[in-house]
């Protein structure tokens, strides 16, 4: 009798043993492996599985920043989200389950999991990442303008995201010498040493990553140095009675105020002076004094001075007497004109004057030859 039931509880087991072994768990046998894309294109994700005949099978994105935070976008062969971008495929045979993305967008960049649930708390899972190529774009942190001084030290910061990373290269406007040699330096962060004047202008921040046509931020740096004053004749000679045009010509940052001086006696506008002021490009101020009907006191040094918060200059212009008229740009011409009754008008015409005069008079004898011809 016993050996009877033991032989029973033996063949029991084996039959236990056999059943539990012939019971294979799911498996995730091949998942599309790592996919780079770019914007617009068609990506297809395949899961294929083992004995998972009876187990759902899901799609999910995982979001590359919040793990935690999980898109179910299907099940079995049915979407679970409305977005038309996705379409789920289940082929029977292979058993496996192909995922397609359509149109891709930047938000498609991530980790996708395909999932086999076994138990509320159990899973397989495997894991695909997508690479979306995405064009540099600058990031905010990077420097814009700076304002610094002679003899400093700056640091200009230029940081891009895209995909594939960006690389980082420096040039000046109109292909300058950077301050660090050459014409061109790669890296992020540029550092001009004990920075001139010479070192100012336009610099070109460049992210490349050789998707679409990459991005470039103008960073102007500005360097605040103390006037310099240039002259081109320290030397003028002009007759008694007749005008004179002095000029200097100011480089600075900030600008300066220009003074012109006689005697150590600042100048003003006046029936004899007159004083013009001319920004000519970044930096440079030219600066015009007018002499007009020159009288022997006008001889002598006259002292263009600049001042701006950091220092002052100035250079020494002569005025000297001459016998006979110089010009341009102080020529004279007199033309007689007629007045009323047997009184004549004479009119004082200088070389700009006739200038403009003459292009007048040919421009309306041409209008009035069209005119007759019409």
């Amino acid at each position: 009798m016993s050996r009877s039931i033991f032989v029973t509880i033996t063949m029991m087991m084996i039959i236990i043993i056999v059943m539990a072994n012939g019971q294979q768990n799911p498996t995730i046998s091949f998942i599309t492996k790592e996919r780079v894309t770019s914007i617009g294109d068609t990506l297809d994700l395949s899961c294929s599985v083992q004995y998972a005949k009876n187990y759902p099978v899901i799609w999910a994105k995982i979001d590359q920043f919040n793990p935690s935070k999980i898109l179910f976008i299907s099940k079995g062969a049915s979407l679970s989200v409305p977005d038309h971008r996705y379409s789920i495929r289940h082929d029977d045979a292979s058993s496996t389950y192909t995922l397609q993305i359509s149109k891709i967008q930047e938000i498609d960049a991530g980790i996708y999991q395909c999932q086999v649930v076994i138990s509320p708390s159990s899973r397989v899972t495997a894991n695909v990442n997508v690479y979306v190529r995405i064009p540099p774009v600058i990031s905010d942190n990077s420097t814009r303008n700076m304002i610094t001084s002679t003899g400093e030290s700056i640091q200009l910061e230029c940081y891009a995201f895209g995909y594939p990373q960006p690389s980082i290269s420096w040039r000046r406007e109109n292909n300058d010498l950077l301050p660090t040699g050459g014409s061109l330096y790669k890296g992020n962060i540029l550092i001009i040493h004990n920075i001139t004047k010479s070192d100012r202008g336009t610099y070109y921040c460049i992210a490349d990553n050789n998707v679409g046509s990459g991005a470039r931020r103008n960073v102007v740096v500005e360097v605040e140095f103390p006037p310099i004053v240039h002259v081109e004749r320290f030397h003028y000679e002009q007759a008694v009675s007749y005008d004179i045009n002095l000029q200097c010509t100011v480089e600075s940052y900030p600008s300066s105020t220009i003074r012109w001086l006689k005697d150590g006696v600042e100048i003003q506008d006046s029936s004899y002076y007159q004083m013009s002021i001319f920004t000519t490009s970044h930096d440079f101020t030219d600066s015009v004094l007018r002499i007009r009907n020159i009288q022997p006191q006008h001889f002598g040094n006259y002292i263009c001075h600049a001042t701006n918060k950091l220092g002052s200059n100035q250079q020494v212009i002569e005025l000297i007497e001459s016998s006979t008229p110089v010009c341009p740009p102080a020529c004279i011409g007199e033309f007689s004109g007629y007045g009323y009754g047997s009184s004549t008008t004479t009119t004082t015409i200088n070389y700009y004057q006739l200038t403009i005069l003459l292009l007048f008079t040919s421009l309306l004898i041409k209008s009035i030859n069209l005119l007759q011809y019409y």
